[in-house]
């Protein structure tokens, strides 16, 4: 019978964190938009006899990060020196940590395509400093150079490292999309992978199903997408297993993956901690955790998204699907939570209006944001402002139509719902009598469709109530202005 292929990947995520200044000095760590070589100081430039001071902010998101994902808390940490040079390297080596991180033994619930849930076990979150960024050029006549921006030296770096319990690509993408959604949806960083706020670097192995012992570790580094880590992490488990297949051996070493080319290349040798020399940082004594600072870190956590989701399909009604577009992001997730505290206070019916606000947030309010191209932040989003708006359309004073006038004025301006449906003349028209007196208007105009309506024509009585909604600029509740004019096509014959 013949074996059958298995493949184990283990992932390391790098994510810089939201902090104002860098790890170890008071530097901005607001690189991404200044002019290079701007952001930088004695102590991360390297220079000789600076003394670096840990950033508590810092600390305090690994923490933050750790007990999200379900990890134990060290009561003691410290930093180590992780020695190489690369040019990137001011000091000729990196403060990381390495045998006690702040954050391990946590894991990390993806769903499967079937359905079940598999744990992913989180081996450690530890806390380092990004590297300078080299920028690689080439002269008209094809002499290549490289320029270095130091900036980004010193940034706060958290690594989440997993156990090998991935088995596919597929499980790796889900896991990374995850773990994304977490980190930041507790706004403990940007996770932007285009500015490399976001980095992963993927440990792929191959063996044969039921061997005990990993195969030889392939570690891919630049890979700056989901769709490139899914795309790098296929492309090496098919060249590993057709390696293997051959007779060939793998061997262990470090990848490039080329988005141009669609595969991995060969870069060098796969490194072990032992080639790093750790030793401790004799500049930053340990740092000791104890339970009054963790229970103030977890007195400002928010709830994580997987139990917001629970509680907005429990409580609220809502389906599973708007649950998971509303909690994408934490101001989103907030907007509807504040909107559903107002909603209580103005006495209409709860379920309806948050299926209402969960169609409002999560259709109108991003295309609102397209079509002024600005961000939440950037516009007046009130949850009173739209708790009054669904009360408006329930109570069948505005139209769904005439709402996303009245929407987009609000949210841009903050301005009260009625206050705007009043000022545009979008008050729905309600009363009988006022809509009786526009059929008969209708009707006198239009002879020719009574007659139709006469003779069996479906269509006719449609056509009248748009008339009648031309009429009153689309003013009139269409249901009843449909109701009444059928009575007054009926009492014609």
């Amino acid at each position: 019978m013949e074996k059958m292929f298995e493949t184990v990947i283990g992932l390391e995520v790098h994510s810089q964190l939201m902090t104002k200044s860098k790890m170890f000095c008071t530097c901005r760590s607001d690189y991404q938009n200044s002019a290079p070589n701007t952001r930088v100081c004695p102590v991360c430039l390297g220079m000789p006899g600076m003394l670096p001071v840990i950033n508590k902010k810092a600390v305090e998101l690994v923490i933050e990060t750790g007990l999200s994902l379900n990890c134990e808390i060290a009561t003691e940490t410290k930093f180590d020196r992780k020695n190489y040079h690369y040019p990137d390297l001011m000091k000729g080596y990196q403060i990381s940590q390495f045998d006690l991180p702040i954050a391990l033994d946590g894991y990390l619930d993806i769903e499967l395509d079937g359905g079940d849930n598999k744990q992913i076990r989180i081996e450690r979150i530890h806390l380092e400093e990004d590297v300078a960024k080299l920028l690689h050029r080439e002269t008209f006549d094809g002499e290549k150079y490289s320029l270095l921006d130091i900036n980004r030296a010193g940034v706060p770096l958290m690594e989440i490292v997993t156990h090998p319990d991935l088995r596919s690509p597929e499980e790796a993408h889900k896991y990374l999309t995850g773990l994304h959604a977490i980190i930041k949806f507790i706004e403990v960083s940007t996770a932007n992978m285009e500015e490399g706020s976001f980095r992963c670097d993927a440990n792929i192995s191959t063996r044969y199903v039921g061997d005990a012992n990993y195969g030889p570790k392939v570690e891919i580094k630049n890979v700056n997408s989901f769709k490139s880590v899914f795309q790098a992490l296929k492309f090496e488990e098919i060249r590993q297993r057709a390696a293997i297949s051959k007779g060939e051996k793998i061997v262990q070493e470090t990848r490039g993956w080329s988005d141009e080319r669609g595969t991995t290349i060969s870069q060098r040798s796969k490194e072990t901690s032992s080639d790093y020399r750790y030793f401790p940082e004799p500049d930053i004594p340990p740092v000791y955790i104890d339970k009054k600072w963790i229970t103030a870190v977890k007195s400002q956590m928010t709830e994580l998204p997987k139990v917001k989701r629970g509680k907005f399909v429990d409580e609220y009604g809502i389906n599973d699907y708007d649950a998971e577009l509303i909690t994408t992001t934490r101001e989103i997730s907030e907007l509807f939570e504040n909107t559903i505290n107002e909603i209580k206070h103005i006495n209409i019916d709860l379920k309806k209006s948050a299926k209402s606000a969960a169609n409002w947030l999560n259709v109108e309010l991003p295309r609102l944001l397209k079509d002024q191209n600005c961000s939440l932040s950037e516009i007046k989003a009130s949850p009173l402002n739209l708790a009054l708006l669904i009360k408006l359309i329930i109570q069948g004073q505005v139209s769904n139509t005439m709402a996303k006038s009245v929407f987009d004025e609000s949210f841009l301006n903050g301005e009260n719902p009625v206050d705007i449906s009043s000022r545009l003349g979008l008050v729905q028209i309600n009363d009988k009598e006022s809509l009786t007196s526009l059929i008969e208007e209708v009707l006198g105009e239009n002879p020719q469709a009574i007659q139709d309506y006469m003779d069996g024509k479906d269509t006719a009585s449609r056509y009248l109530v748009g008339q009648i909604m031309k009429k009153s600029k689309g003013t009139a509740n269409p249901k009843l202005a449909s109701e009444l004019m059928e009575t007054a096509l009926k009492a014609q014959q």
